[in-house]
């Protein structure tokens, strides 16, 4: 756990980077890969949203929130969602407004289409809502890629 936290620590270290004292990378990576598939990021993080300030959880907040930044990819839309409905931003491993929002996604989904335009007037305002339905989807859906400068510049 020493050798996650400190790799986690490192913003944009590989894994091949991790002095020796924490063990070969390859074993790390696979034991961290295996704590993100079991869940534990997320456990971490609901914790860290249910204590209180003085808990002790608190003074490890930052190594785990940077180590879920590590999970993120691993831990899928999923781990997202649980990021953002805990507003626990410092463990987004980028802007909120270039990664992917579910919960706007599904907002999106739910809204009812306008009805089939008759006059000229309401075939543009339909082709206005549709434009703006379009964007928000798009803003949904988030970057493809983050620029590295980008991810190693958030906090």
């Amino acid at each position: 756990m020493d050798g996650i936290f400190w790799l986690a620590s490192t913003p944009g270290a590989p894994w091949k980077d991790l002095p020796p004292e924490f063990g070969r990378p390859d074993t790390v990576a696979r034991f961290f890969r295996r704590l993100t598939h079991n869940g534990l990021w997320h456990r971490l993080l609901q914790e860290l949203a249910r204590t209180g300030p003085k808990h002790p959880l608190r003074s490890i907040e930052y190594a785990i929130c940077r180590a879920t930044r590590r999970a993120a990819r691993l831990g899928g839309m999923a781990l997202l969602v649980l990021i953002r409905r805990l507003g626990l931003r410092t463990a987004l491993n980028g802007p909120p407004w270039l990664l992917p929002n579910p919960l706007l996604s599904e907002m999106l989904a739910r809204t009812p289409l306008p009805p089939a335009p008759t006059t000229r007037q309401q075939l543009e305002s339909a082709r206005q809502h549709l434009k703006s339905v379009e964007a928000l989807a798009r803003a949904a859906l988030g970057r493809a890629r983050i620029p590295r400068s980008v991810r190693l510049a958030w906090p």
